[in-house]
């Protein structure tokens, strides 16, 4: 079923509601790069857009290996687009604006399309699209349209909902360019109230992949047929870490992606992938039950299995080899996922991204004035400390991003924490608190049924 612009208006101006954490900021306090939204229009976070059923979504039939080379695969969807981070060249900074009150009107002599619904959502993100809007007017249909809307409208909703959980620090707004196409935006908040660093970036980008990078993916599993040694690409995504400064209050990752090849012969393929996992310091039953419960019923919309299934992969995928533990406590993964149509994907993808904020900030709600004591400070040190050793030494994207020449570093390593830990031979007494959840990351749970 064609999906038009207007289908994907779920939103991204989220009207700011009081928070557990202090005195939340309205919506109007907050900072963006345009005006305003649209006049009298109340646009709804994640997770509260009307959802469609769609059932049998898989991914395609195994190629040249099966599971284990998608798995293997995503070490190159990540680096471009997974991490918004391994792009080179121009960076302009910006801080989100004031959004004034009241209507606007167009203009006299002011073109129709600079107040069409497009331009109306596009001034509610954090910056104006990467992608050119006349290019996008003039292909609403296609999934790069769609795709690159929904990342800001997500990237857009993430940061307006941590900025009022916050109450404090803002999100400073990086927008970069790519001298071989496309470009990104970086927002990072630092040092806030809630927050020791958040960044959630999108990336955009498009050219030729090189010969190397055209290797890989062949001896991964996919088939490419390139046209004088080119191969035309088009990759995005939109990925965030988030620190917060509680130990008690868990840290999240999310991330997703959307890739597409053109071969020689005319023939496009493409694939998504992402997922979106949970890192807590300290153990906490019912938190975990309701960010996995989340995640579940996003899933289910779109088959039974798509839960259990990318939950294991996500258990696999982030485990750190040297200690013989998980990252954390786990959510969902998947890659190269391209059945059973485009469609039928993207609706998936879009309900994960409406699964963050409802996933996350309740959590943070409830965990962001927790008393806390030194030994538990030290403990989520430490345990960032494992955060670091994954992110440099397994993460497939970080590691392609840092071993492509003239990356972006900065992006690359926003997912990093301001502060870590590292202690020589540092081991847990036996049945405490910290040993509990050591338990947990060795042995994986299952959360919900």
């Amino acid at each position: 079923m064609a999906m038009h612009l207007r289908w994907l208006s779920a939103g991204p101006c989220w009207r700011a509601v009081r928070g557990a954490c202090g005195e939340l900021r309205a919506y109007g306090e907050l900072r963006a790069w345009a005006p305003r939204c649209a006049a009298g229009r109340l646009c709804r976070p994640p997770g509260t857009a009307c959802r469609e059923q769609s059932r049998g979504l898989g991914y395609g039939p195994p190629v040249g290996g099966g599971s284990r080379l998608r798995t293997r695969l995503a070490a190159g969807l990540a680096g471009l687009v997974g991490l918004a981070a391994a792009a080179f060249g121009h960076v302009e900074r910006a801080e989100m604006v004031r959004k004034s009150s009241g209507a606007q009107s167009a203009s006299p002599g002011r073109p129709e399309e600079e107040d069409d619904e497009l331009a109306r959502r596009c001034r509610c993100f954090m910056a104006p699209p990467v992608t050119d809007m006349r290019e996008l007017r003039r292909r609403p249909d296609d999934m790069k349209t769609k795709m690159e809307l929904l990342i800001l409208e997500t990237q857009a909703q993430v940061c307006q909902a941590l900025a009022q959980v916050d109450g404090g620090a803002r999100f400073s707004v990086d927008r970069w360019e790519r001298k071989e196409g496309g470009g990104g935006i970086s927002c990072v908040l630092q040092d806030g109230h809630v927050f020791e660093k958040a960044g959630v970036s999108i990336s955009v980008v498009h050219g030729n992949l090189s010969e190397e990078a055209a290797k890989q993916m062949r001896s991964r599993g996919k088939l490419l047929k390139t046209k004088d040694g080119k191969l035309p690409f088009s990759a995005m995504g939109v990925s965030s870490v988030i620190h917060p400064k509680n130990p008690h209050t868990p840290t999240i990752h999310f991330n997703y992606r959307y890739f597409e090849v053109e071969e020689a012969d005319g023939n496009t393929l493409w694939w998504f992938g992402g997922g979106c996992d949970l890192t807590p310091t300290y153990l906490n039953q019912e938190d975990a039950v309701h960010f996995h419960r989340t995640l579940k019923e996003a899933c289910d919309q779109h088959g039974p299995d798509l839960y259990p299934k990318f939950k294991k992969w996500c258990d696999d995928y982030f485990f750190i080899a040297h200690r013989g533990e998980r990252r954390g406590i786990g959510g969902i993964f998947f890659d190269d996922l391209d059945s059973p149509s485009k469609e039928e994907v993207f609706r998936f993808v879009q309900s994960c991204t409406q699964a963050i904020i409802p996933s996350y900030v309740p959590l943070v709600k409830k965990h962001c004035d927790d008393s806390f004591t030194p030994q538990e400070k030290l403990w989520q040190q430490l345990r960032r400390g494992r955060y670091v050793e994954f992110n440099l030494l397994y993460d497939r994207g970080t590691k392609f991003g840092l071993f492509t020449p003239g990356s972006r570093i900065e992006s690359i390593l926003m997912s990093l924490p301001l502060t870590a830990r590292w202690e020589y031979m540092h081991s847990p007494s036996e049945n405490s608190k910290e040993a509990e959840i050591l338990e947990v990351l060795r042995h994986p749970r299952d959360w919900v049924p």
